[in-house]
């Protein structure tokens, strides 16, 4: 199905044809065997780097597309709508870029940001722990002074592109509890005492591995901090707003997948004598679902739109986030319904599509995170804050 849309300029509409290309020749013939096969698509990560697409959102100065937000997010949809794992891998990798973008020193900055934009290095961002995932403040990773550097111990948890990625994001404490003892390291992944562990056995996402990291003394160059000591969970949290935006256009682009596939469906599968979309039950809950990803996309873009603008955006993108990916979980477990028995079955992808759906649904914050921080946010706008 073709989406309307309307792109800030003619660069951005070579972008989003250039990406609908690639997604529907290079990811949507390979999105089912890989996944059955947990394989990593390298090659195809390269590609994208190739054209230009790992970087968009980041100033050309560093070799970034610098393209808005509302953008990035309108690729990254096409991208989901063929194959997720592909649009999260970009969406992760351009999630663990933002620290040194944002925060970095200039001279780290211009050291290793190129490298990261151009694809020549995949980045990953560790955060959540074994014990802990929404309750971040409360880590226990612990980066201790050793000479000119630190010794990092502790474990990390649900990372994905663990034992993939060339750099991590390690949030960590080096000093007292709380988020104010937490601060941000950049860590080579070949680093001696970094150890990528057997990747979890998900229930979908299987092309792009999550999986624990442990860290024992692993030394880490004192020039690695990102920000200052302390700042750490400033750092986190920021990241997140947009990250929380990137899972947001993957949702809305799996929905869009979904629906696509299921009113093909509908309009070919026969029941009583006509296509059963001609059926009221089948064509208004369609309807329904078609009108609730493009209200997702619309909600999406507006915080995409607030964020390009400099404008505050953490409420919109949780909202976002929210409502964008209960969305995904709705229309794909619609679309195996509309299938029926033969929804039910790997020869249909709309199975796959119901069991990716849901830890959108968990990632970047999970959806009770996101109803907590826009109640807080009310809150404090009731209260004159």
């Amino acid at each position: 199905m073709t989406v309307p849309r309307i792109l800030p300029s003619e660069e951005a509409e070579a972008l989003l044809d250039l990406a609908t290309q690639l997604a529907d020749r290079e990811l949507a013939p390979r999105a089912a065997a890989a996944e059955e096969r947990g394989e990593f698509p390298e090659d195809v990560v390269k590609q994208l780097a190739r054209c230009g697409l790992l970087g968009l959102p980041y100033p050309e100065e560093f070799g970034g597309g610098g393209q808005p937000y509302e953008v990035y997010l309108q690729v990254l949809e096409v991208l989901a709508s063929r194959w997720l794992a592909v649009a999260e891998i970009v969406s992760v990798h351009t999630l663990a870029c933002y620290p040194l973008a944002a925060f970095g020193r200039p001279e780290l900055r211009a050291a290793l940001l190129p490298e990261l934009l151009a694809g020549d290095r995949l980045g990953a961002y560790c955060l959540s722990e074994p014990a802990g995932g929404s309750d971040a403040a409360a880590l226990t990773t612990r980066a201790v002074r050793d000479g000119d550097g630190y010794a990092v111990t502790g474990t990390k948890a649900w990372i994905t592109h663990a034992g993939r990625a060339d750099v991590y994001n390690v949030f960590c404490r080096t000093g007292g509890p709380g988020a104010a003892g937490i601060s941000c390291l950049l860590a080579d992944a070949h680093t001696p005492g970094i150890v990528p562990q057997a990747p979890e056995r998900t229930m979908g996402l299987r092309s792009s591995p999550v999986a624990q990291i442990a860290f024992d003394g692993a030394r880490v160059p004192g020039d690695r901090l990102i920000g200052e000591e302390g700042q750490g969970f400033a750092i986190a949290l920021s990241a997140l707003d947009g990250g929380r935006l990137g899972i947001a256009a993957c949702a809305v682009g799996l929905a869009q997948g979904a629906l696509d596939y299921a009113v093909e469906y509908a309009r070919g599968r026969e029941q009583f004598g006509q296509p059963i979309i001609d059926f009221q039950g089948i064509g208004f809950l369609l309807a329904d679902l078609a009108t609730q990803i493009s209200a997702a996309r619309a909600l999406t873009l507006a915080a995409a739109r607030l964020r390009d603008a400099g404008r505050p955006y953490s409420l919109e993108a949780a909202k976002a986030k929210l409502f964008a990916t209960d969305v995904a979980m709705r229309v794909t477990t619609e679309a195996v319904q509309v299938l029926g028995g033969y929804g039910y079955v790997a020869d249909h992808p709309v199975e796959r599509y119901f069991r990716e759906a849901k830890v959108l649904q968990i990632v970047e914050g999970t959806n009770q995170i996101q109803r907590l921080v826009i109640a807080r946010g009310l809150a404090r706008r009731s209260g004159g804050a």
